[in-house]
C-alpha cells in the first residue's frame, strides 16, 4: 500500500446539504474533510439564488437532513415552503449546531482536480493557486448549480444591471420604480414574478414554452401543524424514504384515473386540489404511466389554469395544449400568484417562440422582430445545465486522463449517479443517473452509500475503489429502458432541462433514473448489503 499520506481523507465540493451531510457521516467514521464552496457561506443552492420570492417546492419539514432528531425538534419552520433566507438560515443552524465550520473552506472555488495513479490520491488545486491532495474526491456541487447563459447578441452592450437568476446580486438589488425584463419562464420566473410585479415600475416577461402550473398554496407553520409533524417524525422521514418522488406524501393505494368514472374522478382531483406536487400522487396512481390518465389529469390543470387568467390572449400563450407535450415532460412549477400577476398593468407577456422571436439585446433594452423594449433591468432566468454542467465546469480528470466533460460528450454515464468508470476514489451526490425527487432526502441516501463504502476501504485496508465499466453499462442501459417506458421520454421535444434537451450542441439524453426514488434507494440498499458488487478494490503496492 501507499505510505504518502494526503492532505485530507476527502475532499468534498459544495457547502449545501450534500457538503453539510458529508461532514457528518465522514467525521462519525473517524475521517477528516475538508469541505470547499466558492460562496461566501454554507448554503449551496440557497446561497446562490436569492431572487425575490425564491423558495423551495418541496415542504419545509422534510426538506431537511435527518441524522439528528435532537435538530428535527429544535428547529422551527415558520411557513409550509421556506423562502431561501429561511432554508439558508437552518443550513447555518446545523453547521452550527454540529460544529462544522473548523471543516468548510469558503470563498475557494476549485479550478481542477486530478486523479494520481501512482499514490490512488487525487490533486485538487484551488483558484489562487494552492493544491490538496486527498484519497476521496467527492462532488456535492448540485444538480442544478451551473447556470445556462444564452448567447444572446449584443448581451455585453447593455449598459444596466444584466445577471441569470441564480447569480442575483448578493448584496440585493432595488428594482422599485424600475422597468424589468424576464428572459424565461420556467419555475424561476413563477416565483419571482408575483414578488417584482408589486414594486417594480413594470416587468416584461419574454416567454417561449407553456408550463403545467400547480399550485403551491403556501400557509403558516402553526403550532398544532408543528406539533403534530414533531411527533411523526420517524413516520414522516419513512414516507420520504419509501415514496417515488422522495416526499412525505400518501399514495393513491392503487387507484387508477382511467378506471374511475368521470363524476368521481372530477371530485378526487377537486379533493386533492390542495397545492404541492402531491395532487399528482395522491389522486391516482396511472397519471405518469397511462397517456390516457395522463391527459386526463393535463386537462383538469389547464381548467383549473384558464380560470386564473383574466386574458385569453395570454391564457393561450401561457396555458399548454394537450397535444404539446404529457403532465411531467417538463417539470411542473408551483405558482405562488404568477398566473394572476398578469392581471396587473404593469406586466406584459412576449411570446417568443410563435410571434416575436429576440433579435438582440441593445444599449437600452430588448430588440425583437415586432418590438424594441427599454429596460433598466434583464434578469436570465434560462435554467441550468443540469446533473453535469458543475462537473464539467473545471476539469475533472481520470485514470485515462480523460475529464469527465470529454466522457459525458455524447453520453452522461454513472453507476447510480455516484460513481464513474475510470474515475477511481471519486463520487458524486445526485450525479446524472440519479433520480429527480425530494432533493435531501436523495442527497442524504447517497451520503450513506458513500460513507459506507468508504468505511469498508479503510476496513479492509484498500487504497483504491474502481467503478466496474460493465456496471455503468448496465446502469445505464436500465435507466434508459426505464425512461423510455414513461411519458418523461417526451421531453426532448420541449426542451426539457430534465434530458440536458435545453442546452445548445449537446443531444437530448437519459440524465433521471424514473423507476422511482424508492426503487433507487433500494438498490443503493442492496448494493451496499451485497458488498458492492459494481466497484473492484485493489491494493497499491508498498
Amino acid at each position: 500500500m501507499t505510505t504518502q499520506h494526503p492532505d485530507f481523507d476527502v475532499i468534498a465540493i459544495g457547502a449545501g446539504f450534500a457538503g453539510l451531510g458529508l461532514i457528518h457521516y465522514i467525521r462519525e467514521a473517524g475521517l477528516s474533510i475538508r469541505v470547499f464552496d466558492r460562496a461566501a457561506d454554507v448554503g449551496g443552492t440557497w446561497t446562490w439564488n436569492r431572487y425575490p420570492g425564491s423558495m423551495t417546492d418541496s415542504e419545509s419539514y422534510y426538506y431537511c437532513l435527518t441524522f439528528s432528531k435532537e435538530l428535527l425538534q429544535e428547529w422551527s419552520w415558520t411557513a409550509r415552503y421556506p423562502d431561501w433566507k429561511e432554508t439558508h438560515d437552518y443550513m447555518r443552524f446545523v453547521a452550527d449546531k454540529c460544529d462544522m465550520w473548523p471543516h468548510i473552506q469558503l470563498n475557494t472555488e476549485i479550478t481542477s482536480a486530478e486523479y494520481q495513479k501512482d499514490t490512488g490520491h487525487w490533486l485538487v488545486t484551488t483558484g489562487n493557486g494552492d493544491s490538496f491532495t486527498c484519497k476521496y474526491f467527492i462532488s456535492g456541487m448540485g444538480m442544478i448549480s451551473e447556470p445556462v447563459i444564452p448567447k444572446i447578441k449584443g448581451m455585453e452592450t447593455f449598459k444596466g444591471p444584466l445577471f441569470h437568476s441564480s447569480r442575483w446580486p448578493q448584496e440585493g438589488l432595488d428594482y422599485a420604480g424600475k422597468r424589468v425584463g424576464i428572459i424565461g419562464a420556467g419555475a424561476t420566473t413563477v416565483q419571482m414574478l408575483p414578488v417584482m410585479s408589486k414594486t417594480a415600475e413594470s416587468v416584461t416577461v419574454f416567454h417561449r414554452t407553456s408550463n403545467f402550473i400547480l399550485p403551491a398554496m403556501q400557509k403558516p407553520m402553526t403550532p398544532e401543524w408543528e406539533k403534530e409533524i414533531k411527533e411523526n417524525y420517524d413516520e414522516i422521514i419513512a414516507k420520504c424514504r419509501n415514496h417515488v418522488f422522495g416526499m412525505a406524501f400518501d399514495t393513491a393505494d392503487g387507484r387508477k384515473a382511467v378506471e374511475t368514472s368521470p363524476e368521481e374522478r372530477q371530485r378526487i382531483f377537486e379533493e386533492k386540489w390542495v397545492g404541492s406536487f402531491r395532487w399528482v400522487f395522491e389522486t391516482f396512481d396511472d397519471l405518469l404511466a397511462d397517456p390516457e390518465a395522463n391527459r386526463m389529469a393535463s386537462q383538469f390543470i389547464i381548467d383549473k389554469m384558464k380560470e386564473r387568467i383574466e386574458d385569453p390572449e395570454i391564457a393561450e400563450i401561457l396555458v399548454p395544449k394537450l397535444e404539446d407535450y404529457p403532465l411531467f415532460a417538463k417539470r411542473p412549477p408551483l405558482d405562488h400568484g404568477y398566473l394572476e400577476a398578469y392581471s396587473r398593468d404593469n406586466v406584459h407577456l412576449v411570446d417568443i417562440k410563435d410571434r416575436e422571436p429576440i433579435v438582440e439585446i441593445t444599449e437600452t433594452g430588448v430588440r425583437t422582430t415586432e418590438n424594441e423594449f427599454e429596460f433598466d433591468i434583464i434578469v436570465l432566468a434560462t435554467g441550468f445545465k443540469a446533473y453535469t454542467g458543475a462537473l464539467e465546469a473545471f476539469p475533472i480528470r481520470g485514470a485515462k486522463g480523460q475529464t469527465l466533460a470529454e466522457k459525458w460528450k455524447d453520453e452522461s454515464k454513472s453507476i447510480m449517479g455516484v460513481c464513474v468508470a475510470d474515475f477511481p476514489n471519486m463520487f458524486m451526490v445526485t450525479g446524472p443517473q440519479a433520480p429527480f425527487a425530494n432533493l435531501p432526502t436523495s442527497i442524504e441516501q447517497n451520503v450513506i452509500w458513500i460513507t459506507n463504502c468508504i468505511k469498508k476501504m479503510e476496513r479492509e485496508g484498500y487504497d483504491v475503489v474502481k467503478p466496474r465499466q460493465d456496471a455503468e453499462d448496465a446502469w445505464t442501459a436500465h435507466t434508459a429502458e426505464i425512461h423510455d417506458q414513461t411519458l418523461m421520454a417526451e421531453g426532448g421535444k420541449v426542451n426539457s432541462w430534465m434530458m440536458g434537451a435545453n442546452l445548445e450542441g449537446k443531444a437530448p439524453r437519459v440524465l433521471i433514473y424514473f423507476g422511482g426514488a424508492n426503487v433507487y434507494y433500494d438498490k443503493m440498499d442492496e448494493s451496499a448489503n451485497q458488498d458492492y458488487p459494481e466497484l473492484e478494490f485493489e491494493k497499491l503496492a508498498v
